[in-house]
């Protein structure tokens, strides 16, 4: 009976191994599963952040894209401005210009009549007419440099 007991003994001892080796196959299968889940999840997320970043390249390529058009604007605008500060100023000048010899002509028709009236009745239209010829003369060279 003695035998009987250890072989029975041996046999309870294997079918508890058994029965927790059986357990222990549920408990990883288990965790495989979760682990092939968390792998399908992942690939998901994967191919989201792939599709993520193109989205983000081609904004990116978008922005340059303006930027640059932005900058070529604004280079022309800039030049442009440019040109019409040149161009005003040198109507400043031509004003000043103008000026200058209108003062030069009242000065000197000025001087005129102070000397003699005679003279001033005859001087005052030749006077007059130097001027008009003048000022001619300056609009004329002007449209030509315009």
């Amino acid at each position: 009976m003695g035998s009987i007991s250890f072989g029975l003994m041996v046999e309870i001892l294997v079918a508890i191994l058994l029965v927790l080796t059986i357990g222990y196959c549920v408990v990883l299968n288990q965790k495989l599963k979760s682990l092939h889940g968390d792998r399908e999840a992942l690939s998901k997320m994967v191919t989201d952040l792939v599709n993520a970043s193109n989205i983000a390249n081609s904004a990116i390529k978008g922005l340059r894209a303006s930027a640059t058009e932005a900058d070529n604007m604004l280079s022309a605008r800039l030049a442009e401005a440019d040109k019409f500060s040149v161009e005003l100023a040198n109507h400043i000048n031509s004003g000043h210009a103008v000026l200058d010899k209108i003062t030069r002509i009242t000065t000197e028709a000025g001087a005129n009549r102070n000397s003699s009236n005679l003279n001033q009745t005859k001087a005052s239209p030749k006077i007059a007419n130097e001027a008009l010829a003048r000022l001619k003369e300056f609009q004329r060279r002007r449209e030509n440099a315009a």
